[in-house]
């Protein structure tokens, strides 16, 4: 019956309802646990929020029907696949699919997107998006008189007013978490966050602001080991007082200063601009790396992550690139970052060398496969993409094995910068943001720094020097931009945006 000439209006009512249905688990969740729904008004916006999505989406869909069967249908179709895979994240990971979200998957590469496949997104594809998209396809409809869907238009424009002025008193609350609504609301989260990210994405990409020169203060040999961390969280290096042995080598190093830390943000792109940045303003200043490199500081990027700022420089090796020399047997692990980290700087004519290391070591789901078998200290451990299926103690198993290898990585890079005998030389550590694992049922990264667990901000900050080198001063705290004046300081650089107050070295 629903294949043959359908009203419009009726088609656009089922499409709005099985979305509705589909789709929004997560939407009346959040609602759930953060309004009192037993008292009366919580049970009217309740039932106001569940007739205003039913009305408005079915108002946009019939408009999108109207304009173009081929091109409405077409985009139905995508809507409902794409709302299928935001859904699957939502449901398996408690994700919002916001404007920072959708930054971080813009930025994921294969090896990352690949290691979310399970069968349950394929279930979810098959019966939210595949089964939809056969009905939408075959159903034939049928559309009103012109005059007629003005007045539809102006009717339903109407009650969306009344029905949202009705609300009035409820504003506050709905404007408190429009970011997490709107980041659940399908299929618009993705939709209206996309046009967002390209937008900011467009404005950030006008021309780099160039920093004022920098001009040395000394000859001597300095070298900087900048690492940074992925997805790694404070609260479980035993440095800093966890209680399982995490951090078994870097325990016994001397010279070696841990600090307290909060990220600027709870993503890889977002944080990776704030290290690398001299001041946090919002405007696209040169970053550290094509800053030193424009002022004839011997600049080397490796690398087996992604979301990096643009790199003005000709020394970027990523993993392919590092293959060629590699000799050990985990090239597929972050290892490879710091082969050959002391003859490159021994091969270099530059007394004043900075190295980055951008690290993918902790980065979830797969935290199994981040690290060697030889490094699978604590188990059982989590094997599955699907990290609610797992106990949480199989699932922090397999995170704090990932910083059992982290300690491995940094203690190498410190053994290393022991034989350089002639260079002043450190490593700083920090990591990009932090990881959920569980608590609160919130798993990963990613959301907005308003509202999100600690476990997603609070970050390690690990500083070794070396002998006769500089010391520091005694912070018990630093953040993501006490990098850029640090880094300044210690190669003995002088500039005139150089803030001694964000420095972490004492002259």
């Amino acid at each position: 019956m629903l294949k043959n000439n359908i009203k419009l209006l009726y088609f656009s009512i089922i499409l709005s309802v099985l979305n509705f249905l589909l789709f929004h688990f997560g939407f009346f969740k959040f609602f759930f646990q953060n309004i009192d729904y037993k008292t009366l008004n919580g049970v009217w916006l309740f039932i106001s929020l569940v007739v205003l999505m039913i009305v408005l989406n079915a108002f946009v869909f019939s408009i999108l029907l109207y304009l173009s069967k081929y091109i409405g249908k077409f985009l139905l179709i995508l809507f409902f696949f794409l709302s299928a895979i935001a859904s699957y994240f939502v449901n398996t990971y408690n994700v919002i699919v916001d404007e920072s979200m959708i930054g971080n998957v813009l930025n994921t590469n294969y090896d990352e997107s690949s290691s979310f496949f399970s069968l349950k997104l394929i279930v979810y594809i098959v019966l939210f998006g595949l089964l939809p998209s056969i009905f939408i396809y075959q159903v034939k409809y049928t559309k009103p008189l012109f005059k007629n869907y003005i007045k539809y238009i102006l009717l339903t424009l109407l009650f969306i007013v009344v029905l949202a002025f009705a609300n009035a008193p409820n504003w506050l609350w709905i404007d408190k978490n429009s970011k997490q609504l709107g980041g659940l609301a399908m299929p618009w989260s993705y939709n209206v966050n996309l046009a967002l990210f390209y937008k900011h994405k467009h404005e950030a990409n006008k021309k780099e602001i160039l920093l004022p020169d920098l001009k040395l203060k000394n000859n001597e040999k300095a070298v900087v080991v900048l690492v940074i961390g992925e997805s790694a969280r404070r609260q479980n290096f035993s440095l800093y007082g966890y209680k399982k042995t995490t951090n078994p080598l870097l325990s016994k190093v001397e010279n070696l200063n841990i600090f307290e830390a909060n990220s600027c943000s709870t993503y890889t792109t977002a944080s990776l601009k704030c290290i690398l940045e001299h001041i946090n303003s919002g405007e696209l200043y040169e970053i550290l790396p094509n800053y030193l490199n424009r002022n004839k500081v011997e600049v080397f990027w490796r690398t087996t992550n992604w979301g990096e700022p643009p790199l003005h420089i000709s020394n970027i090796q990523k993993r392919e690139d590092l293959l060629l020399s590699y000799k050990g047997n985990y090239s597929e692990y972050d290892e490879i970052l710091t082969a050959g980290i002391k003859e490159q700087i021994e091969s270099s004519n530059n007394n004043k060398i900075l190295i980055v290391l951008h690290t993918s070591t902790s980065h979830g789901p797969t935290y199994n496969k981040k690290y060697p078998p030889k490094f699978e200290i604590f188990k059982p451990v989590c094997n599955s993409v699907e990290l609610a299926k797992c106990s949480q103690q199989e699932l922090i198993n397999a995170y704090d094995n990932s910083i059992i290898y982290t300690d491995f990585i940094l203690h190498d890079i410190i053994s290393q910068l022991k034989l350089l005998e002639t260079y002043k030389s450190t490593m700083i550590y920090v990591s990009d943001h932090g990881e959920s694992l569980g608590e609160k049922n919130l798993y990963m990264h990613g959301l907005p720094m308003s509202f999100a667990p600690k476990e997603q901000y609070e970050i390690p900050f690990i500083v070794w020097t070396s002998e006769k080198s500089k010391r520091l001063k005694p912070n018990k705290q630093l953040s993501q931009h006490h990098v850029f004046h640090s880094v300044m300081n210690f190669l003995g650089l002088e500039s005139s945006i150089y803030n001694e107050e964000m420095n972490m070295f004492i002259d």
